[in-house]
């Protein structure tokens, strides 16, 4: 007797899964096209593998149904042959949208109307030092095709593992400086480009949001691309996003697309509050003249812009050569709040968490956008 996949799929097809009552077949619980080895040598057994998908490990019906997948193979091939039954189980579905990161309290979205002004930065600092004024945090990287934060925290050959949580196979987050941190850096090649096209990239950090075990956290912050793209839409049809953080240096070019940026969350059809404006490079300090400021880039122009929009100036963050080579070592300045810009970021954390109490005081839970 010859064997092939079909005859096997028939033979499945006879044993009724009590779980849904209709058979192996029907219940989409065959997970691949058998596979069928020949006998090598006469005298030798035919081979089947069989792979069968269960709802769950703990599945009442899996022993029985293994045992009755193999008796009717054998009833209907011949008792002779050897059958090999392997059981996967499916994951959970994931929770609907509403329901995500239920132990997350707030999620702030770090924001830039323009690439170069420090975003990153920012978020990486404000991160670490919102973790040693004693917060659970957590930073989510959604720059898919220029990540960052692998490097700047040290840990670009960390690679993230899976864990099994309610039924679902959940990514690990990589905890570093007191702060669980996802970025696609962990999944690609940091010397290869990533070519992928809007709904790849959007899939992908979906992916990160919802299949990962964040667990519980007061601030979840969320280090955005640059100007207004797909992977904002698609973070405000994820996440009721407590606030946004604009960071822009003073310069007038910067200034105008960090309007932009403000202009995008107060739409009526996303309505995020606006939390306040960072100043990033706000004057060059060199550190043989700690005393001196040089305003490379303008002077106060993101407080003359927070006064118009009615909005707080958070910060005034300068420019100094141990914040971009602390950030190239992985090492942030946050890590370190006895200096003058370490403690300038623990400065701004205090206002973040000062600016979010009065929020949620004042104001109701952010809605997920609903546009399409």
């Amino acid at each position: 007797m010859t064997l092939y996949p079909k005859l096997i799929m028939d033979a499945l097809a006879t044993v009724t899964y009590a779980g849904t009552k209709k058979n192996l077949v029907e219940s989409d619980m065959v997970a691949d096209t058998p596979s069928v080895a020949a006998p090598s040598h006469e005298g030798e057994p035919w081979r089947v593998k069989i792979v069968l998908l269960f709802p769950r490990d703990t599945d009442p019906f899996l022993k029985s149904t293994v045992k009755a997948a193999e008796a009717a193979v054998k009833y209907h091939c011949g008792q002779d042959v050897e059958v090999t039954i392997e059981t996967e189980f499916k994951s959970a579905p994931r929770p609907e949208v509403e329901q995500l990161l239920p132990g997350v309290k707030n999620i702030i979205a770090v924001s830039s109307g323009k690439g170069g002004v420090g975003k990153s930065t920012v978020s990486a600092n404000l991160a670490i030092a919102l973790a040693r004024l004693g917060y659970k945090v957590g930073l989510l990287d959604t720059d898919i095709f220029g990540p960052s934060m692998p490097k700047m925290f040290n840990v670009e050959d960390e690679r993230p593992y899976a864990v099994k949580k309610d039924g679902r196979d959940l990514i690990c987050p990589i905890e570093q400086y007191g702060v669980k941190l996802l970025s696609i850096g962990f999944f690609v090649s940091p010397t290869t480009a990533t070519l992928w096209r809007g709904g790849m990239a959007t899939s992908a950090l979906k992916q990160l949001i919802a299949d990962a075990d964040w667990g519980e956290l007061d601030y979840f912050i969320l280090d955005t691309p640059p100007g207004t793209s797909d992977i904002h839409l698609t973070l405000l049809q994820t996440l009721p996003i407590t606030g946004a953080v604009i960071v822009s240096t003073p310069q007038q070019v910067a200034l105008a697309d960090a309007r932009k940026g403000i202009d995008m969350y107060r739409n009526e059809k996303v309505n995020v509050p606006i939390l306040g404006l960072i100043e990033n490079m706000a004057w060059f300090t060199p550190a043989e003249l700690p005393e001196n400021k040089y305003y490379i880039f303008g002077k106060e122009g993101c407080k003359q812009l927070a006064e118009e929009m009615n909005v707080p100036l958070l910060a005034q963050i300068p420019l100094v050569q141990s914040i971009c080579d602390n950030g190239d070592a992985g090492t942030p300045v946050a890590l370190n709040s006895d200096s003058a810009t370490g403690l300038a970021f623990i400065n701004l954390a205090q206002a973040v968490v000062t600016v979010v109490n009065r929020r949620n005081k004042e104001q109701p839970k952010t809605k997920i956008v609903g546009m399409k």
